[in-house]
Formats: structure tokens, C-alpha cells, sequence
């Protein structure tokens, strides 16, 4: 490898990638392409970048296969980048086990952590945690280790595990700084707002407040009953009952939680369920038998009395009622916590990390976008979404993965 190849390398590893171009930016051979690609990427060129990467990668030759994978790599980092995850997750193996049998551990180890994150975005924890542990991160460069700890950190915040995520930034925070990368510095920095910015509010008898993560965990795992609107369940501690996909036996729940120790009238009820303005036989009707259906629901935690307006909550075993809220509701929140990250992202990513239809997605972008709270750019397939961070508004509750107990 030439000196201007070796020189651009090493700006790039130092976060310099304008240093890297002044070396290489008129040449046109494979090293200089993949450099060129990696370059723009951290401009935040992505799309030359992409187009680089691939022509380096064609440009190496058959007995280059470490180079061609490094260039797989970093096109999945792009891809990861633009929140592209249905990028074909079988060719970043291919190229990661290619690196770790040529001896290259860093760049295979920065493939596994690639493919970790992507699994930590669509809310597959399990299999996250479970790829994360055969990583060692002991041998590798700081920024690879700033890069395992961060990964370690969204695991442990999306179980609420708040010592152990704390823990993890630190450590990202000292491999970061060790590596001297300004843009892994912020984004650590970044990371960690999360423990320190309200991420949910606690509404109980009349009265609301706002709660940090570390609050958050220690009401879950309290003996009150919570009625958890951030997930849609009722739980006490570790035992929880989903009310996930039955929306009005969770908005007549909801509505009897922010009344406890009181009653709440039927007119309320029918309001709230049903959006009933004026209620007819058939709505009391119906509300008769949605309240049958969450009295069997809630049995194990909870009993709903009739009372002579209404109905009223009362708990089998916690002392007290609360209802855990977001801290800006409205709708298609979850769709807005994906994109408070500052990403641009596709309405396919989006369906894949919320766990709905592409169809149901373009419709939720659709109406926010008429509301001015998302952007579009680009068109077909390269159409991106994105939206600045909503102030207060911490997207941890919002993501994909089952709270404890859940």
C-alpha cells in the first residue's frame, strides 16, 4: 500500500475525513475508492458514499476478498446509518466471517456490532444480547470498544436497566475519549441525555409529574398497580396483563386509573371508549359488556365495582393506582420517537422496527407530514423521513422491546 493510501487511512481512523480526501480525492484506483466512500460517509454524503463503496468493491480483484468485505462493511454502516434495515443482513456474515478468518479482528468485530445494532433497532433484544456476548472487546482499538459499550448501554436502557446502562456510558465515555474521535465523543454525549430528560409521566389522584428512566424503574417494579399507557399494560411489579391490541378495554382501564380513589361516570366512560357525544341504548349496551370483559381481564389484579354513577377501580393487592403516561401524547407517537433520533429513514425501516405494514406506515407519515411534524426528501425508494428531536419528548418507552414483566 502506497504512503497517500496509508496517510488517508489513518486520518479517516482519526476522525479527519477532509484530511483523508486531500490525499486520495482525485484517484480513482480500489484503495482510494473505499477511501473516498468512507470519507463521505462521515461528511454525511452517504449516498456518494454508497456509490464509491460499491465501485471499490467491484474494482478489487478476486484474490482481494478482505478488502471487498471491509467494503461490504461499510456500505452496511451506511445502510445502518440511513436506517436502511432491510439491507441484506446475510451479506455483512459473509463479509465479517471473511475478516475474522484473514486475522482482521477489528473490522470483524465492527461487523458483529453492526449487526447487533441493527437487531437492537427492530427490537429484537434477545437475539441482540445474545450476538453481543460472543464479542470480546478487550483486544480491540477504543473506538470499537466505545462502540460495544454504547450497543451494551441501548440494551440495558430499552430493560430499563439503569445501573447497568449508566455503568456502559461511562465506559463508552472513556473509550471514546481515549480515542480521540470527536463525533463518537457526541455521540456518546448524546446517549447519555437519555438518563437525565424526562421520559414519562406519572398521573395519580388528580395530580401529574414528570419521571426520568431511573424513576420510571423504580415505579415498575413498586406494588402499586400501574396502568401502563406506554406499553398498553396493567401491571403490578413482575406480573402484567397486555391490553395491547384491545384498545377500549385499555381506555376504559386508563379512565378508571385517573379517577382512583374515585368513581368514574358512565357518560365519561362512553366518552373516553367509544367517542360516544351523545350515548344512546346501543352504546350503554356496549359499555356494559366491555366493562364484563375488562373485569375478567384484570381479575388477578384488580375488581371493578359498579357504583351508583359508574364504576370504580380497586386493587386485589397494591396499595395504589397510578398511570404511567407518555410525556407527549398524540398520534402516531411511536412513529415520532423512531424519528427524534435525527435519522433519515424509510417508511419500510419504520414498518420493521414498530412492527407494522408498509401500507399502515405511508398512512401515519402521510397524516404527520400534513401536519408539519415530518419532512420527505428524495422520491420512490430513496425517500427518507425525518423530523427534528420533539423537546421532552425521549423516544425509550416508544421503542420496540417488552418492559419487565411484559
Amino acid at each position: 500500500m502506497d504512503s497517500l493510501i496509508t496517510a488517508a487511512a489513518r486520518a479517516l481512523a482519526a476522525g479527519d475525513p477532509l484530511g483523508a480526501l486531500n490525499r486520495v480525492a482525485l484517484r480513482d484506483d480500489a484503495p482510494a475508492l473505499a477511501l473516498r466512500g468512507i470519507a463521505m460517509a462521515q461528511l454525511g454524503d452517504l449516498a456518494r458514499a454508497k456509490t464509491l463503496l460499491r465501485s471499490a468493491a467491484r474494482a478489487f480483484g478476486p484474490k482481494e476478498a478482505v478488502a471487498r468485505a471491509r467494503c461490504i462493511v461499510a456500505e452496511a454502516e451506511i445502510a445502518l446509518v440511513s436506517r436502511d434495515l432491510g439491507w441484506p443482513a446475510p451479506a455483512l456474515e459473509g463479509a465479517r466471517t471473511t475478516l475474522a478468518a484473514q486475522g482482521d479482528r477489528a473490522n470483524a468485530a465492527h461487523a458483529g456490532y453492526l449487526a447487533v445494532r441493527r437487531l437492537l433497532l427492530i427490537g429484537r433484544l434477545d437475539e441482540a444480547e445474545a450476538r453481543l456476548a460472543t464479542l470480546d472487546p478487550a483486544p480491540l482499538p477504543p473506538a470499537s470498544r466505545a462502540a460495544h459499550e454504547l450497543v451494551v448501554a441501548g440494551i440495558a436502557l430499552r430493560r430499563l436497566q439503569i445501573e447497568a446502562a449508566r455503568a456502559a456510558l461511562a465506559r463508552a465515555a472513556a473509550a471514546a475519549r481515549q480515542a480521540a474521535i470527536p463525533a463518537l465523543m457526541a455521540e456518546v454525549d448524546s446517549a447519555a441525555l437519555v438518563l437525565t430528560t424526562p421520559a414519562a409521566r406519572l398521573i395519580a389522584q388528580g395530580e401529574e409529574r414528570l419521571l426520568r428512566l431511573d424513576e420510571v424503574a423504580t415505579l415498575l417494579a413498586s406494588r402499586r398497580l400501574i396502568i401502563d399507557a406506554c406499553r398498553h399494560v396493567v401491571r403490578v411489579a413482575e406480573q402484567a396483563i397486555s391490553l395491547e391490541t384491545r384498545p377500549v378495554l385499555f381506555a376504559l382501564a386508563r379512565a378508571l386509573g385517573e379517577a382512583w380513589p374515585g368513581d368514574v361516570a358512565r357518560g365519561v366512560l362512553l366518552a373516553r371508549a367509544f367517542r360516544a357525544k351523545v350515548a344512546d341504548d346501543s352504546h350503554r349496551a356496549r359499555l356494559r359488556v366491555e366493562i364484563g370483559r375488562l373485569r375478567a381481564v384484570l381479575r388477578p389484579l384488580a375488581e371493578l365495582r359498579a357504583t351508583a354513577r359508574g364504576f370504580a377501580l380497586r386493587p386485589r393487592h397494591a396499595g395504589e393506582v397510578v398511570v404511567l403516561a407518555r410525556p407527549v401524547e398524540e398520534a402516531h407517537a411511536a412513529v415520532l420517537a423512531c424519528l427524534a433520533d435525527g435519522e433519515a429513514w424509510s417508511s419500510s425501516a419504520l414498518a420493521l422496527a414498530l412492527g407494522a405494514s408498509q401500507r399502515t406506515m405511508q398512512r401515519a407519515l402521510d397524516q404527520l407530514a400534513a401536519a408539519g411534524k415530518v419532512q420527505a426528501f428524495g422520491r420512490g425508494r430513496a425517500r427518507r423521513w425525518l423530523t427534528p428531536p420533539v423537546p421532552g419528548f425521549p423516544t425509550t418507552l416508544l421503542l420496540p422491546a417488552a418492559l419487565p414483566g411484559g
